[in-house]
């Protein structure tokens, strides 16, 4: 473990973070929102916002697949998803949601010189992201796919999007 030089929880909490919130649109299975804190933290975002009925650690179900991580990432639960979309626009957060629209953008399209700070809204895993949560966002994004079911496990579509977006925020960050 020593050789991975992998950095304390508290040193953790002084790292400098990417300004990327995640907010769960009543998420309702713990292994997803375990493996979502896993994602955040390798990502290092600012915060997890969880709504709804999204469960909340502590819980032994999270914590197996988040590793620890729920001790990493800042998180804060929210009675209802748009709550959490008001406090991130109020902290400086612009709001995207992540979901399969007429209007969507694909995220291989979004601007390479993206620097944040970014909300992203997932939505539940059957129902995907509310038509509330839709309307108080600046836009969508869409993952591209080509394959028939055009339907990605929530967890594995943060790891995605996020991916790209912190990946363009460094690139970014380096240009400047």
């Amino acid at each position: 473990m020593d050789e991975l030089e992998r950095i304390s929880a508290e040193e953790m909490s002084s790292l400098s973070k990417n300004p990327i919130i995640i907010i769960l649109d009543d998420v309702r299975s713990m292994q997803n929102v375990g493996a979502i804190f896993r994602t955040a933290d390798a990502f290092a975002i600012t915060a997890i916002y969880l709504c709804g009925y999204t469960p909340t650690p502590p819980h032994r179900d999270i914590h197996k697949t988040a590793l620890g991580a729920t001790e990493t990432v800042a998180w804060k639960h929210f009675d209802d998803t748009i709550s959490a979309i008001e406090e991130a626009k109020n902290q400086g957060f612009e709001i995207f949601s992540v979901e399969q629209t007429h209007n969507s953008t694909s995220l291989q399209n979004l601007q390479a010189s993206i620097s944040g700070p970014m909300a992203l809204v997932f939505g539940n895993e059957v129902n995907g992201v509310s038509d509330i949560a839709l309307s108080h966002s600046k836009s969508a994004i869409e993952i591209p796919q080509w394959g028939s079911k055009h339907s990605l496990n929530i967890a594995v579509s943060v790891g995605v999007v996020v991916w790209d977006l912190v990946s363009k925020m460094q690139h970014t960050k380096k240009s400047s």
